[in-house]
């Protein structure tokens, strides 16, 4: 149901109320239209409340809550932009999608989805509510996935450059920001007003004001309710505006005010280490799994499954088993063989099973959102990074950066273009 009935549906209870003469309830009210949709003083205040415990439990400092709100509100905005935009692009997210999401959030916490639920409703946040979340960040997720899936791909000559500049490798640095935004099509007096408020946050710094509180208070970016954390980056991952004030700024100090294609940026420098040397685990191993589908349910996975692995253990060969029974279509006309890889590439749940298991060992029957599995380690290496490994690192690097300023500008592009009235 629309969010826009919420009003109407909370009058329509409430007149019982006031027939009996009973004191009513505060009734809800929307703090923002956007688009068709509203969003309502209840969402904004248990996403506030999350934030506030998350602060709480990290020892952060918030600024007033009038301040929080502005921030929270931006950030449902834009994201019930991005769901609003990925419903009318044909984008969906079902209740299967959203099951097996649930699936991989539980198995990443080492616990079943019903120790999930209970372990959520424990800190006082509805399932229903969450179930909600997921699906809305599905949706997000594939969406932005679509604009990066619409950039022109990575050149070979643009690998050549990056490997051979003296910025590949090197030092890696922990960075903050706080962005003061500049729609695309703003004038010259608001870009000026944009410069002011960034200058006047910038004096705030070096007044003594906290880094984290002001991305908190003043920026304008979806990383600020976190304190503006970046996280670590290298050089070569940067433009190199940014890459060159970084370099130039010792720890603990932030930069002067940078001017971006959206605004203006300060970037706070925490910390700075030099990138660890390149020397990898990898892994060769043997899968076989039994997926369950509409004609094979999960117990009969189960089951079949545990049969196959029982005649393994009886001496038949894993791989003579995997090619005739595994429904792994990627491995199993090679008798199941995951020739090397690397440590975590196939998620945690399969590492950690790796990590248990020795050379020639099978591992017990184990399940995912997609069926039952087993897997056989055959060997384990150290190995240097090669000239392939090398090259992938610096196409992912550029990647990355392009699909961040990719996004940043859609995401820029679709607040601007979209009806948002906040009446907070």
């Amino acid at each position: 149901m629309k969010k826009s009935c919420h009003g109407l549906m909370a009058v329509l209870l409430l007149l019982p109320l006031l027939a009996m003469g009973q004191e009513p309830r505060p009734l809800d009210r929307i703090v923002a239209l956007v688009e068709e949709d509203v969003i309502l003083k209840s969402e904004l205040d248990q996403a506030i409340d999350l934030i506030e415990r998350q602060a709480q439990a990290r020892g952060d400092r918030l600024p007033p809550r009038s301040v929080i709100e502005e921030q929270v509100l931006e950030r449902l905005v834009l994201t019930r932009l991005e769901v609003l935009r990925a419903e009318a692009t044909g984008i969906r997210a079902s209740d299967a999608d959203v099951d097996q999401a649930l699936e991989q959030v539980a198995q990443q916490n080492r616990m079943s989805v019903g120790q999930l639920r209970a372990a959520i409703e424990s800190d006082g946040i509805d399932f229903r509510e969450f179930r909600r979340d997921v699906r809305e960040e599905l949706l997000t997720s594939r969406l932005r996935q679509r604009v990066v899936n619409s950039m022109e791909d990575i050149t070979e000559t643009e690998v050549d450059i990056l490997l051979a500049s003296d910025r590949f490798g090197g030092e890696e640095y922990l960075l903050s920001q706080i962005v003061i935004s500049v729609p695309e099509t703003a004038t010259s007096s608001e870009v000026a007003e944009a410069r002011e408020r960034a200058d006047e946050v910038r004096r705030r710094l070096d007044e003594g004001l906290d880094f984290s509180s002001a991305a908190l208070t003043f920026s304008q970016s979806p990383d600020a309710l976190e304190g503006g954390d970046v996280g670590w980056r290298s050089l070569n991952a940067m433009p190199p505006l940014f890459a060159d004030a970084v370099e130039a700024t010792p720890v603990g100090s932030y930069t002067e005010t940078l001017r971006t294609p959206g605004g203006f940026l300060i970037l706070y420098v925490r910390d700075r280490r030099d990138e660890a040397e390149i020397i990898v685990r990898e892994y060769r191993a043997r899968h076989l799994m039994i997926q369950h589908s509409e004609l094979v349910t999960p117990e009969q996975a189960r089951q079949r499954l545990f049969g196959l692995n029982q005649r393994i253990r009886d001496g038949e060969s894993f791989a003579d088993l995997a090619r005739e029974y595994s429904s792994d279509e990627t491995t199993a006309n090679i008798g199941g063989l995951m020739n090397w890889f690397q440590s975590g590439d196939y998620g945690p749940l399969f590492q950690d099973v790796i990590d248990g298991l020795a050379p020639g060992e099978v591992s017990d029957p184990f399940q995912t959102a997609s069926g039952w599995h087993l897997l056989k380690l055959e060997n384990t290496r150290e190995a240097d990074r090669t000239t392939e490994a090398l090259r992938a690192e610096a196409r992912n690097m550029l990647f990355r950066q392009k699909a961040d300023d990719e996004i940043e500008r859609f995401l820029r592009q679709l607040r601007d273009e979209s009806f948002v009235d906040i009446r907070l």
